[in-house]
């Protein structure tokens, strides 16, 4: 009995003295840690984590940086701009501004465009069948692309899947089709596209080139499965009252920053390689003869010289001419111009 006793005692003591060394330890490695915490601290700036509560948390990346925190530690820290965050919006941007004390700044909403127009079950001309994982990136690294043309979609919906919104589905034709509602212009599918054929591009621009060959002119007609290539004729240049659209390298190219769409190029395309979302639909200048005080400085700013008129007396808009621009409503001093169907 008394030799159990003294066994217990002694296993006792075996357990017991390690767990008090160990608790000793913690004891003095927490004050350790908590010194250094208090010490070596890096002070955060409670601006990052009001950013970062306001912005979606979708973490595209269309901002430029790794992440919604990425972004918001960019605007306090190094100064980026308050409205790089296209899903947030204008609504966001305007509350990240209030944050840092400054002005958000005008914020055009953008949305994703293709240029090009084949892609589709039936519309693309093929070289060989690829025969692979159904990916855009993988099919362009075989030869080239398993599509006649060196610049044209390839089809396997790279971008559609890249989308974490929902804003890109295929329509009857297999073609993709941008929901500009759901678009957030975070550049996901733009991206995704091993042949770069998707911009961003200013959502009040209805006018968009469905091409991106860089072949010359016979050769980009041979390979389009859709028939209607940007050749480089440079007609659509020639064309543009406002010198938006310029042409290098067989493709015609448009600065939406200049771009009034007029409609103009896309009339007169031979092979209808421009889109124009408003065909059929343009709306036209009229001028309100009471309103009007004969200022022309509408004459002066229209780009098509499609309004006349003497000095201080009402002028008058050619509706032939008129391209439904806005530039005059914009000039007007006295806004006596409005647009009517």
């Amino acid at each position: 009995m008394i030799v159990t006793t003294i066994l217990a005692a002694s296993i006792g003591s075996q357990v017991l003295i390690p767990v008090i060394i160990l608790g000793i330890m913690g004891l003095v490695f927490g004050i350790i840690l908590a010194i250094a915490a208090k010490f070596f601290s890096v002070q955060t700036d409670p601006r990052v984590e009001e950013i970062t509560a306001i912005l979606p948390g979708a973490n595209c990346g269309g901002c430029g940086k790794a992440g919604c925190s990425g972004y918001a530690d960019a605007v306090v820290h190094d100064g980026a701009p308050v409205n790089l965050c296209a899903p947030g919006g204008a609504e966001v941007a305007a509350h990240i501004a209030r944050i840092m004390g400054t002005e958000a700044g005008s914020m055009q909403k953008k949305a994703a465009v293709f240029h090009c127009s084949s892609g589709g079950y039936k519309n693309t001309n093929w070289k060989y069948t690829y025969d692979g994982i159904e990916s855009c990136k993988s099919a362009a690294s075989i030869a080239g692309g398993p599509n006649a043309c060196f610049w044209g979609c390839i089809g396997y919906n790279d971008c559609l899947k890249a989308c974490m919104f929902g804003a890109i589905s295929l329509d009857e034709n297999g073609m993709r089709v941008v929901d500009w509602d759901k678009c957030t212009a975070c550049g996901a599918c733009v991206k995704a596209c091993p042949r770069k054929l998707i911009e961003l591009v200013p959502q009040n621009c209805a006018v968009h080139i469905k091409c991106s060959s860089l072949a010359k002119g016979p050769d980009a007609k041979a390979v389009c499965g859709t028939g209607n290539p940007c050749i480089g004729c440079g007609i659509c240049a020639r064309k543009c009252p406002v010198q938006a659209i310029t042409v290098s390298n067989n493709l015609a190219r448009i600065d939406y920053d200049k771009c009034i769409n007029c409609g103009l190029c896309a009339k007169a395309c031979p092979t209808k390689a421009i889109l124009d979302l408003l065909a059929g639909s343009r709306k036209k200048a009229e001028i309100d003869p009471e309103a009007c005080i004969g200022c022309a400085i509408c004459v002066k700013a229209c780009p098509v010289e499609a309004i006349s008129g003497e000095l201080k007396q009402a002028h008058s808009i050619d509706k032939e001419k008129c391209v439904g621009c806005g530039i005059c409503i914009e000039k007007c001093p006295k806004k006596a111009i409005r647009m009517q169907d």
